[in-house]
């Protein structure tokens, strides 16, 4: 079943009522530092982001990291005088280590200056959702997860979350305070947190958005080899697995099967992966990334996409599942 209609979701006991699917910024905070995508263009990531908005989508997460400040920048601008804004969530503890490489810090002060530093980035009085990045150092993420409590209590984020969490990480820290949302990665090409993480989240009433539904751009329908192998040096990807033998032959075997699903609905291979991620009942929403108006339309069906069994069998077909 196809709709034009954005569905929402409400996002574990939040009480925010999100779209299906949300903008990741990512990819906007540009080339030159560990995990980059490559040279982009602001005005392009601006637009990109108001027609998401135009098309209905209500939230945008980005991070501190990203680009080291340059995302959330570039999201402060597409954001700036809108009468109704959207939801915005972005994240805290990695920090630049002064050659471009992440450096991790879980401190209370260090949390506290980067919540500070993202309110002013963004332009916003309050973070709608504040999350804990990773969970590295392990032996502080009590300390962080107090911090984002406190930066609750004071008012200065609305809810608490975090990413890249396993099970026993987000047992350990609900006794400091209660965990509002989990955002994992999740898509048919990375299925990990199937097991134990996603049943836990949903026992728990955690509300969770997943990030690179479409496999940080593998599962498009656009990635070939050959734009494989001109992907820019400070192109994360370049150095990624997924996207090299012997995994990339049976991955792009798999965005066929996506291709001949997204063939009746009239969407993008996509769309297609995007609806596979939120056909789990434990998924509230999906991350999906944009660095051009032109690619919006297409990524934004897939809120409105309801996949059926047969479509689910079709493209999990050879899975081994």
């Amino acid at each position: 079943m196809y709709s034009t209609q954005l569905r929402t979701s409400k996002l574990g006991a939040t009480g925010m009522e999100i779209t299906r699917v949300g903008v990741g910024a990512w990819a906007i905070g540009g080339g030159g530092w560990e995990f980059g995508w490559g040279p982009q263009e602001d005005e392009e990531s601006v637009a990109a982001i108001q027609r998401a908005l135009e098309l209905g989508i209500n939230w945008i997460d980005t991070a501190a990291a990203y680009g080291f400040g340059r995302s959330e920048q570039v999201v402060g601008r597409a954001i700036a005088g809108l009468a109704r804004r959207p939801y915005v969530f972005t994240k805290a503890s990695l920090l630049d280590d002064g050659t471009g490489r992440v450096r991790h810090s879980l401190k209370r002060d260090s949390i506290l200056r980067e919540a500070e530093a993202s309110l002013t980035r963004l332009g916003v009085d309050a973070i709608d959702l504040y999350q804990i990045h990773w969970p590295i150092p392990e032996e502080n993420i009590e300390e962080g997860w107090s911090a984002l409590a406190e930066l609750k209590e004071q008012g200065l984020v609305r809810h608490i979350g975090v990413s890249n969490f396993d099970a026993g990480q987000l047992g350990r820290i609900q006794a400091i305070a209660p965990v509002e949302t989990l955002q994992p990665p999740y898509s048919l090409v990375d299925r990990g947190v199937e097991e134990e993480i996603l049943p836990f989240a949903e026992h728990e009433g955690i509300g969770v958005i997943v990030y690179s539904p479409m496999g940080s751009g593998l599962l498009t329908g656009a990635m070939t080899r050959e734009r494989i192998e001109r992907l820019p040096a400070d192109d994360w990807r370049a150095r990624d697995p997924r996207f090299a033998e012997p995994q990339l032959s049976k991955h792009l075997a798999l965005v066929a099967r996506l291709q001949a699903v997204a063939d009746r609905y009239g969407v993008t291979p996509g769309a297609v992966a995007v609806a596979w991620t939120l056909h789990n009942r434990a998924v509230d929403g999906a991350i999906t990334g944009f660095r051009r108006p032109a690619q919006v339309d297409p990524v934004v069906a897939a809120a409105g996409l309801e996949l059926t069994e047969q479509d689910i069998s079709e493209i999990e077909a050879s899975e081994g599942r």
